[in-house]
């Protein structure tokens, strides 16, 4: 399949994922997004849906394109999870921007690594490592308060959402090694 056709595809499917709270606005009034809430939607859905297209066309192998796939996932599960309800207490807590730091970690590893599997999987762990040691600095160093803070949400739920989170990183760095153990991407590179 061409790139273009690739993108004409994530455009359509983006169009059509953002019709859902579009509809949904029409006949439940707890869903009221505006002008704004849907730019954001659909820059991060056509974004991720581009990222993927690229990433994957990399790999020669399903290996490759399954853990591209979990690495954009968890990336934009990242960003939306932090930007609707925040990580850490509540979206207002400025810890929850240390997130950031994940991604740049996960892209800047990519890069170096110039999308070689067993480079990518190495990133993804460091990603993986690095989400864990930002909500342990945001839960117990930078601790969340006044409106930051939600006291209803327990430790352990917090714990464990972002444990599983950082999972996701992790698969997808296993993943990378498996496809590197199949020879993926050998010759291949983005630019």
């Amino acid at each position: 399949m061409t790139l273009t056709r690739s993108i004409a595809r994530i455009a359509l499917a983006t169009a059509l994922l953002l019709l859902i709270p579009l509809v949904a606005m029409q006949f439940d009034t707890g869903v009221n997004w505006t002008g704004s809430d849907f730019v954001a939607a659909g820059i991060m859905l056509f974004g991720s849906g581009l990222m993927f297209v690229l990433i994957a066309r990399l790999g020669d192998n399903a290996t490759y394109r399954v853990a591209a796939g979990v690495a954009v996932a968890a990336g934009f599960l990242l960003v939306w999870a932090n930007g609707a309800v925040g990580l850490v207490g509540s979206e207002h807590n400025p810890a929850n921007l240390l997130y950031g730091t994940v991604l740049t970690v996960a892209l800047i590893g990519a890069f170096v690594a110039r999308f070689r599997p067993l480079g990518m999987s190495n990133a993804m762990f460091a990603a993986a490592l690095t989400y864990v040691v930002v909500t342990a600095v945001a839960l117990f160093v930078w601790k969340p308060i006044g409106a930051a803070a939600e006291p209803q949400v327990g430790l352990v739920n917090v714990l464990g959402a972002n444990g599983a989170f950082a999972a996701l990183w992790a698969v997808a760095g296993l993943l990378f090694r498996r496809a590197s153990f199949i020879g993926t991407g050998s010759g291949r590179q983005l630019a």
